[in-house]
């Protein structure tokens, strides 16, 4: 090799990233590089401009999972590879699959735990689409067997996350959803029954509604539906969108009846990447029984060897995230899941108890058991701070705190709210942290007045309706 060539290898392998050379210019940021380059460099583009993103562990609006154990990281590490939905090449990745849905169908209280019918999703998105097929598959099956029409079909909600817009929109189903009104910030047995008919899928009460974090009455719709029945014999399913409380009320708040103990429930979703405490990427759905799960939804593929069934709006996925929930749940078993659900309604109430001794906000969900461990709040009637909840989570994010501010649902819309999530890894030391800075953003708006309120639009606070 000539000489030159061997400097010129040597002098690349000991050159300071930052002084490589190609290193020293800007990447092209939409079209492909003409050349390549080291693995370490092209890593430490990456790496730096992620610097950019803001800190996880600060971010109190999302659901998701942001702190897990290291033996979690090695599993993700290790599934990488690993396609779930090839089950003839990753037979126990499937078994670890169907290990999950027994447990969760035993944690739920299903009858028929040892044999009943459920699948991992990518998130409880996809689970809720899953579970709105069946419902609308069942009703048309029972539509078609007494010969009645199949073309209106309407499924009556609680104020509901942007998911069952898009089932509705997607599925062509009428989407009734029960509006917020005056105190009234969930769905209602009475409201329920106002929207019921022969047309009606299910009824979809949440487990912790996206708005405020409060649990809507599952028992209470339940009653109203058997009641229903025995006066008119219409027999509307319900399902129990539980994509955070199914991995909360178990543990909590064992005694409150939302799941399978109820015989109207016929499915159930939750997320995996929320309170289960798996990585991001992983639902979960379960029915009642294989009653529930028309046949006609399952596709059967040999393509990649062996005859496997599979029902998911996607094909390939990665099997890490049920491996990590799969070790999540004989890591911490149910006393375990216990302690970490219970540490986070402390923290969440002791935070609620700080917010309200701050004496201008009103609570709407305190961090009780009733709900999930979240804490939202709103300005008492007739005070003018003479800031907006928008200017509040702008000055938070001075300090990397993303505390969301947003409207809520549409006849509610004048009631603006601020929400906080607590999840594991969010301690009372960072809770304590927390306090102290929203303390000093009270203190910096009274020193230096706001003349003119931000809005939702100029703060590009999310919007929670969908729209």
């Amino acid at each position: 090799m000539p000489l030159h060539h061997t400097n010129t290898i040597r002098d690349a392998l000991l050159d300071d990233v930052y002084a490589a050379s190609d290193l020293s210019h800007a990447l092209p940021k939409y079209r492909l590089p003409l050349s390549e380059r080291s693995p370490r460099h092209a890593y430490t583009l990456v790496h730096d401009e992620l610097m950019m993103d803001g800190n996880a562990r600060q971010n109190l609006a999302t659901f998701c999972t942001t702190w897990m154990e290291p033996e979690v990281r090695a599993l993700m590490a290790e599934s990488v590879d690993k396609n779930m939905i090839d089950k003839d090449e990753y037979p126990q990745t499937a078994e670890i699959e169907a290990r999950c849905v027994h447990i969760l169908a035993d944690l739920w209280n299903s009858p028929e735990a040892a044999d009943t019918m459920g699948c991992s999703t990518t998130g409880s998105s996809e689970a809720a689409m899953l579970a709105g097929m069946a419902l609308k598959w069942r009703w048309r099956d029972r539509q078609h067997a007494a010969g009645k029409p199949t073309d209106k079909p309407n499924l009556v909600t609680g104020p509901v996350q942007v998911c069952w817009h898009k089932f509705c929109r997607y599925w062509d189903v009428e989407l009734r959803e029960i509006p917020m009104q005056g105190d009234r910030l969930l769905m209602s047995p009475e409201e329920v029954l106002k929207r019921c008919d022969e047309n009606t899928i299910g009824v979809m009460p949440t487990l912790g509604v996206t708005f405020t974090g409060q649990y809507e009455d599952v028992k209470g719709v339940s009653d109203a539906l058997d009641k229903l029945q025995a006066e008119t014999g219409l027999d509307i399913p319900i399902h129990v969108d539980a994509a955070s409380g199914g991995f909360l009320a178990p543990f909590v708040t064992p005694d409150l009846l939302w799941d399978f103990r109820l015989p109207r429930v016929k499915s159930i979703n939750a997320s995996g990447h929320k309170f289960g405490l798996a990585p991001l990427g992983v639902g979960w759905v379960v029915w009642r029984d294989s009653a529930e799960l028309p046949e006609d939804l399952i596709f059967k593929v040999n393509y990649l060897g062996g005859d496997m069934p599979t029902f998911a709006l996607n094909f390939s996925r990665p099997g890490g995230e049920i491996i990590a929930q799969y070790y999540n749940l004989i890591r911490l078993g149910f006393e375990g899941y216990r302690k970490v659900q219970q540490a986070c309604y402390d923290t969440a109430f002791r935070l609620a108890e700080a917010i309200d001794q701050m004496g201008m906000f009103d609570l709407i969900h305190d961090g009780g058991t009733m709900g999930i461990p979240a804490v939202s709040w709103c300005f008492k009637p007739g005070i003018d701070p003479g800031f907006s909840l928008f200017d509040l989570a702008d000055r938070l994010r001075t300090r990397g705190w993303l505390v969301p501010a947003y409207a809520m649902p549409p006849e509610r819309e004048d009631l603006i709210v601020q929400r906080i999530l607590v999840r594991h890894g969010f301690s009372e030391d960072m809770g304590n942290l927390l306090i102290e800075d929203m303390r000093a953003a009270l203190a910096h708006f009274e020193k230096h007045p706001v003349g003119v309120p931000l809005t939702q639009f100029e703060s590009g606070s999310f919007d929670h309706s969908g729209r």
